[in-house]
């Protein structure tokens, strides 16, 4: 099968289009041909090994000290299963499939456990709009849901509303009830708004921590805030969620959690045992509720096209690798 390899940390140039073996599933997986995938920023930041510097031993550990242990990069996955191991249960060939895992979907095919983070793909999806899925939206329920306890009627604001996440966080604060605004740039204030958000605020010429406006919540998806810019524009009890975070951070959400009122919440969102929480997204996906934001697609050939795309950290939504059927 064709697969996008690399052997090195690098630039996008590390990543090579190979012949590699097929995939044969162990008794508990399916394997699943792939249609399309995604380029999340985990992706390019364990490609290029880009992290912060607490980060860098026990990361370059799990990933390879010398070299990457695993040479198939791709979390995001949507496709067909093309067969089961013998002890499945829960899919059967055919099956039109959507999941998330940490490595191998830059490939033709991939083998995931029966129990991992899959389900049937929404009806009223494309492969490519399936693909963008779990990552981003997983993600954002993760914080949204889980850490902050959203409720409705309260007032989320949500910085970096236009990438991969931050569409996903609008559609699903907008889920629970909240008041949803949104921060972006102004080429994409349209797009935010058209995602439900009831205030749209461009960043380039407002300053929202400024307003005299308080949150709830407030969901920095990309790393661009601090706490001690936001804590003015939270509430008494409110919540500064960050996806993106260092030690600095960490540090900050220790005092927080001890001191009472206004919270730091940063962590790294589970990347198992969500199979219940994707069924969930696609209920609300075929309820129209949530959709894909996809900003360019390439071909599997233009993987490291793709990945020098979202490095320079300017996407709307998610850059989708396809593969044809």
């Amino acid at each position: 099968m064709k697969a996008i390899i690399y052997t090195e940390y690098g630039p996008p140039d590390v990543l090579q289009l190979k012949e590699v073996e097929k995939p044969a599933p162990k008794v508990n997986e399916v394997l699943i041909r792939v249609s399309a995938t995604t380029v999340t920023s985990g992706d390019y930041k364990m490609r290029s090994f880009k992290v912060p510097v607490f980060y860098w031993l026990p990361t370059r550990i799990w990933l390879g000290l010398r070299k990457p242990k695993r040479n198939i990069l791709g979390s995001e996955v949507a496709g067909e299963v093309e067969t089961t191991g013998k002890d499945v249960k829960l899919f059967k060939k055919g099956d039109q499939v959507f999941a998330l895992s940490l490595f191998g979907a830059y490939a033709e095919y991939i083998c995931l456990p029966e129990n991992g983070v899959v389900a049937i793909k929404p009806a009223n999806m494309t492969d490519d709009e399936a693909a963008a899925v779990p990552f981003g939206a997983l993600t954002a329920l993760f914080f949204l849901r889980d850490k902050a306890s959203i409720k409705s009627g309260q007032k989320v604001l949500i910085y970096g509303a236009s990438g991969a996440v931050g569409t996903y966080a609008v559609q699903i604060a907008k889920c629970f009830g909240a008041e949803v605004s949104g921060v972006c740039s102004t080429a994409n204030l349209e797009m935010v708004k058209s995602l439900g958000a009831d205030k749209v605020i461009d960043y380039t010429k407002e300053n929202f921590t400024k307003s005299g406006q308080t949150y709830d919540i407030i969901y920095d998806t990309v790393g661009k805030t601090s706490f001690s810019l936001c804590k003015n524009a939270l509430k008494q009890n409110g919540r500064n969620l960050l996806t993106v975070f260092g030690l600095t951070q960490l540090v900050q959400m220790l005092w927080t959690s001890m001191t009472g009122g206004k919270k730091v919440i940063c962590a790294i969102s589970p990347d198992s045992d969500r199979t219940v929480d994707l069924v969930f997204l696609k209920e609300h996906i075929e309820a129209g509720r949530i959709k894909s934001v996809i900003d360019k697609r390439y071909p599997l050939e233009q993987t490291a096209e793709a990945h020098r795309y979202v490095e320079r950290g300017h996407k709307k939504g998610n850059v989708v690798i396809t593969l044809g059927k």
